[in-house]
């Protein structure tokens, strides 16, 4: 009998799991703990020097405030745009090019393609510095990863920790009392203002859960064993602050988007979600992070490291409750139809929703009064650029995304799908090119005017 025939008679007297576990079973031994994080130590200043060579490279992220706007709680605007051009080129010479003449002459500004995670081979979340002390302060758990840290500066992230508004009592305006909400302070704060079932939703969402990254076992990234993340780690106090992941969805790895951590405020006019908005509820939402979201959708991998599979009945009913109960930030100039009151616009601002209405075709995705259509709509940005892989990302065709609200998008930034556009001047100029608007300087002006009172 021959080797091959005799591996053969082996392999089918073989239960056929085990022979899957053959076929699967790594080529080298997986490395221990302690040697795992000395070279992924080691390797972190190069990816971090790496992604910050590709941000000065693409954006000019200098801490310049606008004047006379600010999100609600007092944190500044961002002002300007932020994509840097190529060489010699301007911004009206670049809408004067057609599709093609742009993609031909790869005059493409590299901040308008998608933008890499930190580390995209290694990915998973990430989560920005004031959110890692906060929580260590409060709860004492450490969401510091040993291997990358967060890649954009605070100035241009979401004011933290952030004002809470809900539906139910828009009486009482921001209910937060100026906390991050936590497990160690939920029910203090909330006690008087939510009914039982809701603070349990509440609770679900400020406990942490063991997730791809952190969690228990020896394969994780944080250096102690770790109890896991919360739904609010990303949704801070029901809004966002800008932790990033790559999409568990999308394969091979180069292809997968980085994720931007959208606001949860105005949930209950929503009706898509998940990063390819593939799923109708938030209940759909809410149940499908823990069976696949938080493990990359690998469920081997949730199985060993402690997926926390919800019970739709009631936990994630009541989580869903709870989440459709976060309102927008006040908008004193809209009136009831979600439109600029005359009495208390400026002039830009009333010419920005008129541009918005008209030239600018904004209100063909982002209808008011909460400037959304509950769609997708595919953007076909790749006429513009060829295909190139940058920091292990691929820039490629995107496909449909969903149509985010803008109400109260001036306190949401970074912007787009991914955090590509820093501010909503660069988002102006990003669709100003991709549907090819030919907007003046002024009209610009006043389209970003009108955003930042929605």
């Amino acid at each position: 009998m021959s080797v091959w025939s005799r591996m053969g008679w082996f392999l089918a007297a073989l239960p056929i799991t085990a022979v899957v576990c053959l076929a699967q079973a790594p080529s080298v031994v997986a490395e221990d703990f302690p040697t795992l994080v000395k070279r992924l130590q080691a390797e972190k200043p190069m990816f971090a020097k790496r992604q910050q060579d590709l941000l000065a490279a693409r954006y000019d992220l200098a801490d310049r405030p606008a004047k006379g706007t600010a999100m609600s709680r007092g944190k500044p605007v961002q002002d300007g745009v932020r994509v840097k051009l190529p060489e010699g080129m301007t911004w009206e010479k670049l809408a004067a090019l057609s599709p093609e003449e742009v993609k031909e002459k790869q005059l493409w500004p590299a901040g308008f393609l998608p933008l890499p995670h930190p580390h995209h081979e290694a990915g998973g979340m990430i989560f920005p510095k004031f959110l890692i002390e906060e929580t260590k302060k409060q709860t004492d758990r450490d969401l510091t990863r040993f291997d990358l840290d967060f890649d954009l500066p605070d100035h241009l992230l979401p004011e933290f920790p952030a004002p809470i508004y809900l539906t139910t009592r828009p009486d009482l305006g921001d209910v937060s009392q100026g906390k991050l909400v936590t497990l160690s302070n939920f029910n203090d704060v909330f006690k008087d203002i939510l009914n039982p079932k809701q603070l349990e939703g509440l609770r679900l969402l400020v406990t942490p859960f063991p997730q791809q990254q952190f969690n228990a076992i020896e394969d994780r990234r944080s250096l102690k064993a770790s109890q896991g993340v919360a739904c609010f780690d990303c949704h801070a106090n029901g809004h966002t602050n800008a932790s990033t992941h790559t999409a568990g969805d999308i394969r091979p790895n180069e292809l997968r988007h980085r994720v931007d951590t959208p606001s949860l405020r105005g949930l209950n006019v929503q009706r898509l979600f998940g990063s390819q908005r593939a799923m109708k509820t938030v209940e759909d939402f809410t149940e499908f992070e823990q069976r696949a979201a938080y493990f990359d959708g690998i469920p081997a991998d949730a199985a060993r490291k402690g997926t926390n599979v919800l019970e739709r009945g009631s936990q994630v009913h009541f989580m869903a409750e709870f989440q459709a109960l976060l309102d927008f930030p006040p908008a004193p100039k809209l009136n009831v139809f979600g439109k600029l009151d005359p009495a208390k616009a400026s002039e830009s601002e009333m010419r920005g929703q008129g541009i918005f209405s008209g030239k600018g075709q904004c209100a063909s995705c982002h209808a008011p009064p909460y400037y959304t259509d509950n769609t997708m709509h595919n953007l076909k940005v790749e006429r513009f650029f060829k295909e190139v892989t940058i920091n292990g990302r691929t820039a490629s065709a995107d496909g449909p995304i969903k149509t985010f609200p803008l109400r109260g998008i001036k306190d949401s930034p970074p912007y787009l799908h991914d955090d590509r556009l820093m501010t909503l001047d660069d988002a102006v100029e990003f669709f100003n090119l991709v549907l090819e608007l030919k907007l003046n300087e002024q009209e610009k002006k006043d389209l970003v005017a009108f955003m930042r009172v929605l």
